[in-house]
């Protein structure tokens, strides 16, 4: 199952990347198989150019990568970001580890395990949300684990906020890989996709990759699919 949605990554390993629906624009992610490989990039698509994004190769397919579980806990007291080096620019995240700590923990592991590096951004819908984080490279994958934390009840996904993503049959901030960044000024979602943090720099880059020329999967559904790899070069995680 495809996570659809704002943003949406389920904790299940088979379907680990829905997204919530966008009610504004009416769309939501379309269902693919846990197995299917990453989307290969056109010749077309590969010579397409797009404003504030580079050209670059689509990275080899990690269809089916698992991962290590997380251990530790983030320290409350202290400020972590996470920078995500990225084909359209760097985006730097904030993570909010005082009101998530299991889901900002869960996702500073991936980083700090290189789990992101290489990565896309597999579903682009313009004024709504920008997501990735999937392995597989088209919303149906994750680790082999997944955590549970029900996101603040007076949670706004605004513009600049970063959650997970899941499957519309997971329980509430349930999360794997598949995060996704709020690009439109207002998405209607409901308050169920676990909170990771706000980016705090890089609105250029997320604002590029929400431009990017986007198409339907081969086996059809929302168009979302970018028409160039948007690619998670290195994510980094700091520590204040």
């Amino acid at each position: 199952m495809a996570l659809t949605a704002c943003g949406s990554s389920s904790s299940n390993t088979s379907s680990n990347t829905s997204t919530a629906t966008n009610t504004a624009a009416g769309s939501a992610a379309s269902t693919a198989s846990t197995g299917a490989s990453q989307p290969e990039t056109t010749t077309q698509a590969s010579a397409e150019k797009v404003p504030g994004c580079r050209n670059v190769p689509a990275p080899a397919s990690r269809a089916g990568e698992q991962a290590s579980k997380p251990t530790a806990r983030l320290d409350p007291a202290r400020g972590y970001t996470v920078r995500l080096a990225t084909s359209c620019g760097v985006i730097v995240i904030q993570l909010a580890v005082r009101e998530a700590p299991k889901t900002t923990a869960s996702f500073a592991h991936l980083v700090q395990i290189g789990y992101y590096n290489g990565l896309t951004f597999h579903r682009v819908v313009a004024g709504f949300v920008i997501q990735g984080g999937d392995p597989n490279g088209n919303g149906s994958g994750g680790p082999s684990w997944g955590v549970v934390e029900p996101p603040p009840a007076n949670l706004h996904y605004t513009k600049g906020v970063v959650a997970m993503a899941k499957s519309g049959s997971t329980p509430s901030g349930a999360s794997g890989s598949q995060f996704f960044i709020v690009a439109g000024s207002s998405t209607n979602l409901p308050p169920v996709y676990a909170l990771v943090g706000h980016v705090i720099r890089g609105d250029g880059a997320v604002e590029a990759i929400s431009k990017v020329p986007t198409e339907a999967a081969a086996e059809g559904g929302e168009a979302s699919k970018p028409r160039i790899p948007i690619v998670i070069e290195r994510a980094t995680l700091s520590v204040h």
